[in-house]
Order: C-alpha cells, then sequence, then structure tokens
C-alpha cells in the first residue's frame, strides 16, 4: 500500500495532478493545510508559535492571524526559519498520524500528499514513492503571471528562492513533466497511477 509524497515547485501544475490523482481514487492530503492545523487553538504548535512570535499574531477569535504572521516570516530568513522549526516536524508527525488512520480504516489504494516542500522539511522518510512535477521556466512564469497576477521579477524571485528542480530529482522515483495542456499532462498522470496501483499490488 504506497504513500506517494507529491512535490514541485510554483506553477509547476502540482495541485492539478492532485486534483486529477484525487479522481483517480488517491486519498489526497494537502501538507498546507495540515500544517495549519498544527496552530489551530489547542493543537501541538499553537503555544510555541505564540510563545515565538508574541500576543500580537492572536485573532480576536483566539486563532492565529496569517495576515499578521506571514508578514513576519517572509521579511526575515530567520523568523521563517524559527516558524518551519516548530511546525514542519509536528506536520510530519500529523501526516504520519492521518495516512496510519487512513490504513487502519481500511484505505487500499496509494495515499498521495501534496506537499511544496516535502524535501526542504526532510519529510522523504515518511513515503514510499516521491513524485515529482516540473514544468519549463518560460511554461512557469506564463502561468503564475495568468493565474496569481504575478508579475515575472517576481515570479523569478520565487523561483529562485525555492530549491531547484536538479535537486529534487535526486530523491524522486516519478518525474512527470508538464509542459502542455491538462489532457496532456492528465495523459501522463493517467499512466503513472496505473503503474503505481502495479507496483502496488
Amino acid at each position: 500500500m504506497l504513500t506517494i509524497g507529491l512535490t514541485g515547485g510554483i506553477g509547476s501544475g502540482k495541485s492539478a495532478v492532485a486534483k486529477m490523482l484525487a479522481e483517480l481514487g488517491g486519498q489526497v492530503l494537502d501538507a498546507d493545510k495540515v500544517a495549519q492545523s498544527t496552530y489551530a487553538p489547542g493543537a501541538s504548535a499553537y503555544r510555541e508559535v505564540v510563545a515565538a512570535f508574541g500576543e500580537g499574531i492572536v485573532a480576536p477569535d483566539g486563532t492565529i492571524d496569517r495576515t499578521k504572521l506571514g508578514p513576519l516570516v517572509f521579511a526575515d530568513p530567520a523568523q521563517l526559519k524559527k516558524l518551519t522549526s516548530i511546525v514542519w516536524p509536528r506536520t510530519m508527525d500529523r501526516i504520519r498520524e492521518l495516512t496510519t488512520e487512513m490504513r487502519a480504516k481500511g484505505e487500499k489504494l496509494p495515499i498521495v500528499v501534496e506537499a511544496a516542500i516535502l524535501i526542504e522539511a526532510n519529510w522523504m522518510a515518511l513515503f514510499d514513492e516521491i513524485w515529482l512535477v516540473t514544468a519549463p521556466r518560460d511554461c512557469v512564469i506564463a502561468r503564475v503571471e495568468r493565474d496569481r497576477g504575478m508579475k515575472p521579477e517576481q515570479i523569478e524571485a520565487r523561483i529562485r528562492a525555492q530549491l531547484p528542480d536538479s535537486e529534487r530529482i535526486r530523491h524522486a522515483k516519478v518525474v512527470i513533466d508538464n509542459p502542455g495542456t491538462l489532457e496532456e499532462l492528465r495523459a501522463e498522470v493517467n499512466r503513472h497511477w496505473r503503474d503505481a496501483l502495479r507496483r502496488d499490488g
């Protein structure tokens, strides 16, 4: 019973692949949402995040206001490192708990965890296989400009700040190249899913 880590850079089409895998029957977890759940009120990282960044990040309803936390951490690499050192280990533990619960309930198909920072967070041990979605730089820039309204120089800065595909590929069992249409991507995803089910059998 495979657990697949799905990763890729900005604009690669990773989220589109995750959606297609869900349509094929895969149970898909979004690591970003799992991470956010770790610092919800009462969750494992809540008190530590508030202690690290101050009561000013707490909204009137007691939740952590991400619009206040975001500017603090993204403007300062040291602050971002402080946040990830709190949240990433707990996210890893929670992903492990969730996948174990799914298996205990009888889930037999591959479980897919979509995680942009899978390798940076050193979560490789959670997965039987890592799947990487890649796309040429010009495609990435055009997609992100179209879908998120970002300027090319902002996109270039994001690309430079993330782990390069040359590093990600070293950890990947499956590489899905996505330079074309959604139909072409779907055909590629279907093929890799069928292969995974054979390996899983």
